[in-house]
């Protein structure tokens, strides 16, 4: 007697299975995204049509990607593409794969705003240029346009294939118009003044890199993940070159590691910001640190 053909339903249920067994904490959610990836479809039709039969390059290509899965590749990098604050953005190899913990610098950037904290900078983005040093996928800065319709942005990084990455996302999003791509280290292609200045810049230690999690040691470039020695290389250098930058009242916010924030608020003090404050993650674990220039310059 012949066994009943293979169903969608069935193949969700298989792949999940095979994850869970591997430990994988995200199983069923990882399962959906590679069943739908494979055949095409959105994550609702899965349901829909869950008693479908799929075909046998569908069984091919799903098989694949779970063993890619299975072997610690991400799923945003099988897929190529990870949700960011509502954006579907492309990754490349030179690009970190966006995380939710920078949403909260997001949120906390788009506040600021709001609230009228940024001098000149209209509640709709009216009067703000920000700068997104590190920009890779360009999620932090097209995060902002998206939000902030008259808004506009300055995008660095020091990766030319992480730059052109975040220059397609921004066509392909409709932002390219209010988005200006730059080459460069940190601030050094910047040389207008600037309303804001926002980074996840990379901050693990050099040393802790190889325990990192195999998803992120294998798969995200090393560029965006190492901070020097004790990972704070990079606040060392944003902070001065963000204050000169800034005008008068301007914000910078950073994203930070774990332990990090005083240190990181230290240096912005030194450098001469005020009003320093620490925004906790969902965790509880110390995330953004944001601070303020001056209304009135000391001249540092």
């Amino acid at each position: 007697m012949s066994r009943p053909p293979v169903t969608v339903d069935d193949l969700l249920r298989q792949t999940r299975a095979r994850l869970r067994d591997a430990g994988l904490p995200t199983a069923a959610l990882d399962a959906r995204l590679l069943v739908a990836h494979a055949l095409g479809w959105s994550p609702v039709r899965l349901v829909a049509d869950g008693a479908s039969t799929p075909d046998p390059a569908a069984l091919s290509a799903v098989e694949a990607l779970t063993a890619r899965r299975l072997a610690g590749e991400p799923v945003g990098r099988i897929l190529g593409r990870r949700e960011f604050h509502g954006l579907d953005l492309h990754l490349g190899p030179d690009t970190l794969e966006p995380r939710p913990d920078t949403e909260i610098l997001v949120d906390a950037a788009l506040a600021a705003v709001r609230r009228g904290a940024v001098p000149g900078a209209a509640a709709d983005g009216e009067g703000l240029l920000l700068v997104d040093v590190g920009t890779g996928t360009g999620a932090i800065a097209l995060a902002m346009l998206a939000a902030l319709p008259k808004a506009r942005a300055v995008a660095v990084d020091l990766s030319a294939g992480a730059l052109a990455v975040a220059a397609a996302n921004a066509e392909r999003l409709g932002l390219a118009d209010r988005l200006d791509a730059r080459l460069g280290s940190y601030l050094d292609q910047v040389f207008e003044p600037v309303t804001m200045v926002l980074s996840n810049p990379p901050y693990i230690e050099s040393d802790a890199i190889a325990g990192l999690d195999r998803e992120v040691r294998d798969h995200d470039p090393r560029l965006a993940l190492d901070g020097g020695p004790d990972g704070l290389d990079a606040y060392r250098a944003l902070g001065p070159a963000a204050y000169a930058r800034l005008l008068p009242g301007g914000t910078i916010g950073l994203e930070i590691g774990s332990g990090q924030a005083s240190a990181v608020g230290d240096g912005l003090a030194a450098a001469g910001f005020v009003d320093i404050r620490t925004i906790l993650d969902l965790a509880g674990h110390d995330r953004v640190v944001m601070a303020v220039k001056p209304a009135a310059d000391t001249g540092r």
